[in-house]
């Protein structure tokens, strides 16, 4: 019989917990959390109370604190780090992992500095490995609360995609797959910024009709953007594109449009982020994302006003008067 394989998640944060979970109830896992306490409590009362509350996590999922065990159990690596830690953590066990193990990424940012996505920084750190995303409309509470949901695993290669969707997929969660990687990956980077707009929309009570303007406006910034970047723009109709954008900017759970609701009701982004207590990364991303925007020479207004009120150029309610100003051409235009 053949041994079953060995999930390992690095990152306990609430999404990181709830994909452990998810897989947990699949196949052996274990989830690296950064701090041993947090460790304990998840094998000891299978929770993880400071990301997920009270919320039960499965019996048969284990924890660790030590990394380099962790790698060595790994047969399916996921990578649940925020994207500016994604090379120091796995510079821990670059020669850990054994050969040709699967590595999928969780994180939707930007590598400060060298704006590579997550994916790319795995593939420096990892060589040889075939590395993915897992990505969509996922709010990680109501998954572990059993509400049903979908995401993508994003791999070039059909196969490896098809031997990791029943690792994650339940009853209630369905696991699709997608070979556009970059069109995926964006959509989970730029999707936090419109987030800290529909956020601030919400503090600035602008109203529905204003907030749904910006959600639709600035899917056409992103699927503009992942079209100049190669990317195949029929990905951003999909559960990486329009369905992560929808739950990111809706959701009362979501960091980045709470982020958002903060700054505009007062709060300096510090302050917003501090009072947040997780990564919000869209407030890290705004910065690189219009770097690659003027590298493209793609207009994207909404996230430019947002990059300004990040950097404390600009008020939520500067931001919004400056959308205003901008003319309207053809709905499939620029602006």
């Amino acid at each position: 019989m053949a041994r079953p394989v060995r999930v390992v998640v690095l990152g306990a944060g609430s999404w990181g917990t709830t994909v452990a979970g998810l897989a947990a109830h699949n196949t052996p896992t274990l989830l690296w959390a950064r701090n041993s306490d947090t460790a304990d409590e998840i094998n000891n009362e299978h929770r993880n109370s400071r990301y997920l509350g009270d919320r039960p996590l499965p019996d048969s999922m284990r924890s660790t604190a030590e990394i380099v065990e962790a790698a060595h159990e790994a047969d399916v690596l996921v990578v649940g780090v925020p994207s500016h830690a994604v090379r120091s953590t796995l510079a821990q066990i670059a020669n850990e992992v054994r050969a040709w193990v699967p590595v999928l990424s969780l994180a939707k940012g930007l590598e400060p500095g060298t704006r590579l996505r997550p994916t790319e920084v795995i593939a420096e750190c990892l060589p040889g490995h075939p590395v993915g995303l897992l990505a969509g409309p996922n709010i990680a509470r109501e998954i572990v609360d059993g509400l049903a949901a979908a995401s993508v695993v994003a791999t070039q290669d059909v196969r490896v995609a098809t031997a990791l969707q029943p690792l994650f997929a339940s009853a209630v969660f369905r696991v699709y797959r997608n070979t556009d990687v970059l069109g995926c990956e964006l959509g989970g980077v730029l999707k936090n910024i419109v987030a800290i707009a529909s956020g601030m929309a919400d503090g600035l009570d602008v109203g529905d009709n204003t907030r749904a303007m910006v959600l639709a406006r600035g899917l056409a910034e992103m699927t503009r953007l992942g079209e100049a970047m190669g990317a195949n723009p029929r990905t951003f109709a999909g559960l990486t594109g329009v369905g992560d954008l929808i739950a990111t900017c809706m959701s009362p759970s979501s960091r980045n449009r709470r982020v958002g609701e903060y700054i505009a009701r007062g709060m300096t982004v510090d302050e917003a982020v501090a009072k947040l207590g997780q990564v919000a990364e869209g407030v890290k991303t705004a910065p690189t994302v219009m770097e690659l925007a003027r590298d493209y020479n793609v207009e994207m207004p909404i996230a430019a006003e947002v990059e300004a009120v990040v950097a404390g150029r600009q008020t939520p309610e500067g931001a919004y008067r400056g959308l205003r100003k901008v003319a309207a051409g053809g709905e499939h235009e620029v602006a």
